[in-house]
């Protein structure tokens, strides 16, 4: 089975990518008693004078007020940014590290660009409706469907203008899919944008792949 080198588009064995199989604190003030004496010297002297402007401004600000220089840097300062999504690689296709089951296809699914997320997340339900308890994966950025896990009959990928559906047996299915590949038993079937989602042919498509050999990868 042809893998690309690149970890981007594992099945690109059109384009002539050589594979690699799978084994990627407040201070207090303490006060202390005057003396009779300095207590006298108090009481003796004469009223003080009236607090300055500058005091009484000072005695008038609220405690826990803020400088106006912090107050200028925390507005300045922004917020925290939120987590970036998965990375769209080559042909837009969502970089989704390896994983079992069915989460790490959902994350690709939720991180595929534009119209290809509808058809996909269509083509991720056919599966499941036509092969209960199918078993999927991720590996290389791909979603992998299996009926013995480890034995993949089929996968998706995103690329600029389709989205590529890979049958590791295609060339046993009837009809074959269209679009053939370097290795004998392969064959794709691209859904552009503007193609009809042929429910029925790639359900019958789907159900003779489940019961072939799958790919072990």
């Amino acid at each position: 089975m042809i893998f690309a080198a690149d970890a981007v588009a594992p099945w690109r064995c059109e384009k002539g990518y050589r594979p690699a199989l799978l084994g990627l604190s407040v201070g207090a003030l303490a006060m202390t008693a005057k003396t009779s004496k300095s207590a006298a010297k108090a009481a003796a002297k004469p009223a003080a004078k009236p607090a300055t402007k500058t005091a009484k401004a000072k005695a008038g600000k609220p405690a826990d007020e803020t400088p106006a220089s912090r107050r200028k840097a925390a507005a300045a300062k922004p917020g925290k940014a939120a987590a970036p999504g998965p990375r769209l690689l080559s042909g837009g296709n969502p970089q989704i590290p390896k994983g079992y089951g069915d989460a790490p296809v959902q994350a690709y699914l939720d991180a595929v660009p534009g119209w290809k997320r509808e058809i996909a997340r269509r083509l991720d339900a056919l599966v499941e409706r036509t092969v209960p308890g199918v078993s999927k994966a991720v590996k290389w950025n791909t979603p992998l469907y299996a009926v013995e896990e480890g034995h993949w009959f089929l996968a998706m990928h995103c690329f600029d203008r389709y989205l590529k559906v890979t049958f590791f047996r295609g060339a046993a299915l009837d009809p074959p899919p269209a679009h053939a590949s370097k290795m004998a038993d392969v064959r794709y079937h691209h859904i552009h944008e503007h193609d009809p989602f042929d429910e029925a042919r790639l359900a019958d498509w789907i159900a003779q792949a489940s019961r072939l050999p799958g790919e072990r990868m």
